[in-house]
């Protein structure tokens, strides 16, 4: 047998013993508020049931004897006593929407009335009934109407036109057609036979009658049938069969085992099946026969009578009732109603799928009982802190669709709470995420004592009340070890208890309950954040999260949370997080509220203090040395303190926190002064007074950022960023020739690194340089080359020199101190004159200074530029010294160039002169043609006829009158040709097509 619960589902609120000795108890039927018994002696009464409200169950309720039976009889009155035989009444059958009742009694059925004044009739032409069953159809049943395979002329049809087509109850047959032959359709045993008849009622019961459906064969022995749709299910000694109404078919479901229980049948009314009784085992079938779910184990011995109750299954035998559940099942409750060996018991239930009611009665009397309402199950449940059979009742109920959600979230925020109480931290809070009435601010009491800021936000919901008020989570802890301590106690001195078995065997110390107890609130909050919530709720939430943070010394999630957009309220905080050393989270939570002056000051200080153990950083767990990890620290405050200040558009502050950043970490600082996120630009020339002149690299890249980026055209500006890269270009040049040999080749290729240990720009100084000298106009030549007039940046001089048009000295600089011949010679055809590349021959012939002439300068001067140069010139230039044979090649052939260059030029110029000549001997041709006009001459404009008017042609041959060409003009023909811009080719001698 399955395990015995403890939950109260059934309760007694009715009494009733017979009135005399001589009666017992054979049959019963229970219908609404009215119970019909059946005796031996073949009388049956009616009795009336006045259910009072439903109290609250009682733990450990006492057995139906210790009841006071006063207090039950008053639930029940005897209304009237009617003999129908003889013989014990078998089977009462109920027909509450037309108010008549069905009687089975000594072989025969007997009618009469509901309320038992009408005298009982007795329906002629059954005999020997053995067995009685009624036919219903499930909610979604495809079974077949009987009634309509039947003659219309049949006997019932004929009562019932006699009587216009209305039955007793005054509702027409028309209407009830669907629905007739389920109501008063019943299959009958009689020997060997089963019969389908259809009751045929009128208004008088007098004239009751019955039409056979239908006979088929059956077996000898049937004691118990149920007919659900199309199928006849009967039982017999042997086991039980199913029959077909429609076809007479038959088939064995099961067979009993010899010296097994009588059958026994009984239908399910929820999910229309149908439970066998194999021994003590009850097997749930469908209208197929077919089985579904699982079985039912009773108790040893079966039971006497089996009736339905909504989820569960009733069972009674030996004075007891055991209350199943159909899906699970499992025995949930067992009532004593009688002493064992009290004789045949019977139960009764309403033909209803959600029946509330359910009748048990001994030979002698009756007891009735109601199904206590779910909640307060589940309430008497909680009571007894039987939680998981709690939570499977809810299931049960949810999946039965049998609680509402507001129910069902009401019954979750109960259960957290007194799993809350009960030291179940992990499994009080997945409660409260199920429940969706719950609101946050119902946690609050338990992290923050009252009277508090959000005091006033937190619903005073008791729920059912069974839980005490909210205190704080040490108070919850503290109370627990105390109950447990107690329930210890007494269990040594034999007393039970309700505490966690688990709790009593190994005893958990205070700082893992308090430490369970944090982490499960903190779980909860942060599920809570996600929800819609009022503004005051979301900061309750994320204010007592920083602080259960910091209870448990969660260092990442403070600083995850300070730092992401949040509703803290800092003024609860700060003293707090001051107290506690965790600075960083106070920074980042105050630079989230937009106190970035209060933010930069935490960081300023950390940054300086990193050393003394004010923070701590993740570099000293990833095992980094204590120089490294103080550098690590120090430039995350930098960064920190960055971050912010590249949003701030107040210029005071920046400029006030710029130094520190700036000494740690120069990006940093040049990242703050040229951000874009700010609303407002720092004003250049307080940002260019308050940066250290030491840090030259910062002014260089601000400088840079805004003649680049933000195309400042102040010259002002452009003439400080060339004056600070020309002073590092001579310190890099100067630290460069001291730590080499002196080298006295070509200076401009010189790439020099900077000499700063950590360069904030990676291409060298002097390319910087020498790009923004030629890129820009707008800084002061001059000044810039007095500041590099000493020096040896002769490209950087060059280029000034260019920029003041002193071409002579440009020439002389890239010629004769740099040796950089193209660059000389790309100088001269910039400045695009002859006499520009004889002035360069010139000092490659005699640089001066006691230099040596330079000849192979000169000669690839000649031999590139040479076709340009007038030779007499070249001549003249020459210098005695310079050997012919490095000459005389380049001289040769600049005056075959010359030569080339002079038939060329005739050459063209008698070409021309041909197309010319070409050209006005066309014009003449066109000038000369003859056109022939006659009578039938048409002008190509407007057609009229041209006889003697003047006439014009065009060059595509195109005429029309003089109106005509003087209308149209004498550059656009009638085709819409435009000869000024699209000319008319025709050959010539030297122009063809």
């Amino acid at each position: 047998m399955a395990k015995l619960k403890s939950r109260i589902a059934l309760e007694p609120f009715a009494h009733f013993d017979l009135p005399t000795h001589h009666l017992s108890v054979s049959s019963l039927s229970l219908s609404q508020s009215t119970l019909y018994v059946g005796t031996r002696n073949g009388s049956l009464l009616l009795l009336s049931l006045n259910p009072t409200p439903t109290p609250t169950p009682t733990p450990n309720p006492p057995p139906i004897e210790s009841v006071s039976f006063a207090s039950l009889s008053r639930n029940v009155s005897l209304l009237r006593t009617v003999s129908v035989s003889g013989s014990p009444v078998e089977s009462i059958f109920v027909l509450s929407e037309i108010g008549v009742v069905l009687v089975l009694s000594d072989g025969f059925l007997f009618i009469t009335d509901s309320l038992l004044i009408h005298p009982v009739k007795k329906l002629g032409g059954l005999k020997g009934v053995s067995v009685i069953a009624r036919r219903f159809r499930g909610t979604h049943s495809q079974s077949t109407d009987l009634t309509d395979n039947a003659s219309n002329s049949s006997k019932g049809q004929r009562i019932l036109d006699k009587f216009g087509g209305v039955r007793t109850n005054g509702v027409k047959s028309k209407d009830l057609e669907q629905n007739r032959e389920g109501n008063y359709v019943f299959a009958l045993v009689i020997g060997k036979k089963l019969m389908l008849i259809e009751l045929v009622l009128s208004s008088d019961l007098a004239n009751a009658s019955f039409v056979i459906l239908r006979e088929m064969q059956c077996f000898d022995g049937v004691k118990s049938m149920v007919w659900l749709d199309d199928s006849i299910i009967v039982g017999t000694i042997n086991g039980y069969s199913l029959f077909s109404c429609v076809t007479g078919q038959s088939g064995v479901i099961f067979s009993l085992p010899d010296l097994s229980r009588p059958p026994l049948l009984k239908l399910l009314w929820r999910n229309w099946e149908v439970l066998l009784l194999v021994d003590n085992v009850g097997v749930i079938v469908d209208a197929l026969g077919q089985p579904v779910g699982g079985s039912l184990v009773f108790r040893k011995g079966g039971p006497d009578s089996i009736g339905d109750l909504s989820s569960y299954v009733v069972v009674v035998r030996d004075g007891k009732m055991d209350l199943y559940h159909k899906k699970s099942g499992n025995c949930i409750q067992t009532l004593t109603f009688g002493v064992e060996g009290v004789g045949q018991c019977i139960v009764a239930n309403e033909e209803n799928r959600s029946g509330e009611f359910a009748a048990v009665a001994t030979p002698t009397k009756l007891i009735c009982f109601r199904k206590v309402p779910s909640e307060e199950q589940i309430k008497d449940l909680l009571r007894k802190k039987n939680f998981n059979e709690a939570i499977s009742l809810v299931e049960e109920l949810e999946c039965e669709g049998e609680l509402s959600k507001e129910v069902l979230s009401l019954f979750h925020a109960q259960v957290g709470f007194l799993l809350l109480f009960d030291l179940h931290f992990k499994e009080a809070v997945d409660h409260f995420l199920q429940s969706e009435t719950m609101q946050p601010s119902e946690v609050f009491p338990f992290i923050m004592r009252d009277p508090n800021r959000w005091s006033l936000l937190v619903p005073r919901n008791r729920y059912w009340g069974l839980h005490p008020p909210p205190v704080p989570l040490e108070d919850v802890v503290d109370d627990g070890l105390l109950a447990i301590q107690r329930a210890i106690f007494l269990r040594k001195a034999g007393v039970e208890t309700v505490v966690d078995e688990r709790f009593l065997s190994n005893p958990p110390t205070r700082a893992e309950l308090l430490e369970s107890a944090i982490k499960n609130i903190i779980r909860y909050l942060e599920v809570s954040r996600q929800k819609d919530l009022t503004l005051a709720v979301k900061e309750g939430v994320d204010t007592l999260l920083m602080y259960l943070y910091r209870a448990l010394n969660y260092v990442d999630d403070m600083e995850k949370l300070a730092s992401s957009e949040n509703y803290c309220i800092v003024e609860e905080l700060e003293t707090l997080l001051d107290g506690s050393g965790h600075l960083r989270a106070l920074a980042f939570l105050y630079a989230s509220k937009g106190m970035s002056s209060k933010a930069l000051a935490i960081w300023r200080i950390l940054a300086r203090n990193y050393s003394s153990g004010l923070w701590k950083d993740l570099a000293v767990e990833n095992g980094m040395h204590d120089g490294a990890c103080v550098t690590s620290g120090r430039e995350t405050a930098a960064t920190e303190a960055s971050n912010i200040l590249e949003d701030s558009s107040d210029q005071d502050l920046v400029l006030q926190h710029l130094a520190w950043i700036a000494d740690l970490n120069p990006a940093l600082a040049v990242r703050i002064l040229t951000s874009e996120k700010r609303t407002n630009q720092l004003s250049p020339d307080e940002v260019i007074a308050a940066i250290d002149p030491k840090k030259v690299e910062i002014l260089q890249c601000y400088l840079q950022w805004l003649i680049e980026e933000q195309d400042s055209d102040d010259t002002r500006l452009h003439t400080l960023y060339a004056l600070s890269l020309a002073k590092s270009a001579i310190e890099s040049f100067n630290s460069e020739s001291s730590s080499q040999s002196p080298d006295t080749g070509r200076q401009e290729h010189l790439k020099t690194p900077d000499i700063q240990r950590e360069s904030l720009i990676q291409s060298p100084v002097r390319d910087r340089l020498q790009i923004f000298l030629q890129s820009s106009d707008l800084y002061d030549p001059e000044e810039v080359l007095d500041l590099i007039q000493d020096s040896e940046l002769w490209l950087e001089k060059a280029i000034l020199y260019r920029k003041l048009g002193q071409e002579s000295l440009v020439l002389q600089i890239l010629a004769l101190k740099l040796e950089d011949s193209e660059a000389a010679e790309q100088y001269c055809a910039e400045i695009g004159r002859p006499d520009a590349y004889m002035q360069l021959l010139d000092m490659y012939l005699d640089p001066q200074d006691g230099k040596e002439p330079m000849f192979k300068a000169a000669v690839r001067l000649l031999h590139n530029r040479g076709e340009s140069l007038d030779p007499l010139q070249v001549l003249e230039t020459l210098s005695p010294d310079m050997p012919l044979q490095l000459a005389s090649e380049t001289i040769l052939r600049m005056l075959r160039a010359r030569l080339h260059h002079h038939r060329q030029g005739h050459t063209v110029h008698y070409l021309s002169r041909a197309v010319h000549i070409d050209a006005r001997l066309a014009r003449l041709e066109e000038r000369s043609r003859l056109v022939q006009i006659n009578d039938e001459s048409l002008c190509d404009s407007c057609h009229a006829r041209l006889g003697t008017k003047l006439f014009a042609m065009y060059p595509d041959d195109t005429v029309v009158c003089y109106k005509c060409f003087r209308r149209q003009g004498e550059s656009t023909s009638v085709t819409g040709r435009d000869f000024k811009q699209d000319v008319l080719f025709k050959p010539g001698w030297l122009v063809t097509r």
